[in-house]
């Protein structure tokens, strides 16, 4: 277990009694984001719809109490403007739209927009969540970005789930 991740742990297992005796809710989830937020300082979960938030800090909080893995957030919500600056910087990058779009969706099609996209970090978290998601409502969904993931719900409790599509430029249901 890597120097980050003990202390991680270390730090959560120290606030959780705290979170318990002052008698709030989640202690286990309390105590994980306050630590994750130590050990991610830039992560960004504002503007993520309040499913996938809370979908995202509950599945995080299984990982690290019973796996000792730490799921950090790399981008999450994104405004219209940064989602098409990125659009924008793929299509230049990329030298097509269509080419580009094997990357990064335009504003219009994007759940990062929506607040229902999550990028996360390292590869061994990504693992676990493409493994355990389900049951948070989180699954990945394209097969050339093993760190993006998407808040499904209702497919919570069921034998299905959403696609894993090649890339996003291959169209998905909608809600």
């Amino acid at each position: 277990m890597d120097v980050y991740r003990l202390a991680t742990l270390g730090l959560a297992g120290m606030r959780r009694p705290l979170d318990r005796l002052a008698g709030r809710w989640r202690p286990e989830e309390r105590a994980s984001e306050w630590a994750l937020g130590l050990r991610f300082p830039r992560e960004d979960l504002s503007g993520l719809d309040v499913g996938a938030r809370v979908a995202f800090a509950a599945a995080r909080a299984d990982a690290l109490w019973n796996h000792g893995l730490t799921i950090g957030l790399t981008s999450g919500a994104r405004s219209v403007a940064e989602q098409q600056l990125l659009f924008d910087e793929a299509v230049a990058q990329h030298g097509s739209e269509s080419a580009a779009r094997q990357w990064v969706l335009p504003p219009t099609e994007s759940l990062h927009v929506q607040g229902r996209a999550l990028d996360v970090r390292p590869r061994e978290g990504a693992r676990w969540l493409e493994a355990h998601g389900h049951r948070y409502g989180l699954y990945r969904t394209y097969a050339n970005e093993w760190w993006h993931f998407e808040h499904w719900p209702q497919f919570i409790g069921t034998d299905s789930r959403p696609a894993l599509r090649p890339d996003p430029r291959t169209p998905a249901h909608r809600l």
